[in-house]
């Protein structure tokens, strides 16, 4: 097997470093995980980006309910992001009857354009998860997709999981799955052996949850786990 992507949720600089320690391969920037985190301050990049030699995976989400008239602000900040050295990106809207929001998904794919991108965890609430990656098929850029095959967490989700992974190569399947959302350490092993190669945790590695900080001990107790 190869050695699988790790990836870990920084808020802060602190977070960043504790993070890289400890063994992620790669990070993703967002604020406020009270409202399931949202779009960092161009300054909160800034400061993390020369903090820490990683690639970074920014959070397009202004606040918890995406509306239309939220556009407009979403991709003013997306080109402040990149006029400031962001190369990496997460995004993804849904509608309000849980489709998929494909004009918002496409702008903001367009302002980011040229960049690699995941789509988040938005496709474990849609309603139809096989229609929102086939309308997403061969959109440039979109290289992942984070999600736990459910939307109340692997736990769930993980026969969907499996299920998407055998389908990997065909049409709107060829991204990487990306593993998070209520992602457990006694999880890895069947997933590992399933043939799963990229994880995504936040608050396992955070001794006093989310009031705290990334605790480096713990991200390298993951390491080890992932790769053994």
């Amino acid at each position: 097997m190869s050695r699988p992507v790790f990836e870990v949720i920084a808020l802060t600089a602190q977070d960043a470093q504790a993070a890289a320690a400890g063994g992620a391969d790669r990070l993703e920037l967002v604020t406020d995980m009270a409202a399931d985190g949202l779009t960092p301050s161009v300054a909160a990049f800034a400061e993390i980006r020369a903090a820490v030699d990683l690639p970074l995976r920014v959070m397009l989400r202004l606040r918890d309910g995406f509306t239309p008239g939220d556009l407009d602000g979403l991709l003013t900040r997306a080109a402040a992001l990149r006029a400031e050295g962001a190369e990496e990106f997460v995004l993804g809207f849904l509608a309000a009857d849980g489709t998929l929001d494909l004009p918002a998904t496409l702008a903001v794919a367009g302002a980011v354009a040229g960049c690699r991108w995941t789509f988040h965890r938005a496709i474990d609430h849609s309603t139809d998860r096989a229609a929102l990656r086939a309308a997403l098929d061969g959109l440039p850029g979109l290289d992942t997709y984070l999600t736990s095959g459910a939307a109340a967490g692997v736990d769930h989700g993980q026969s969907v999981l499996e299920g998407e992974l055998a389908k990997a190569g065909d049409p709107g399947y060829r991204q990487q799955i990306l593993v998070g959302g209520g992602l457990r350490a006694e999880h890895l092993p069947a997933l590992r052996v399933a043939g799963f190669d990229a994880f995504h945790i936040g608050g396992a590695v955070r001794p006093d949850g989310w009031r705290g900080p990334v605790d480096a001990a713990a991200v390298a107790r993951w390491r080890t786990l992932l790769d053994a």
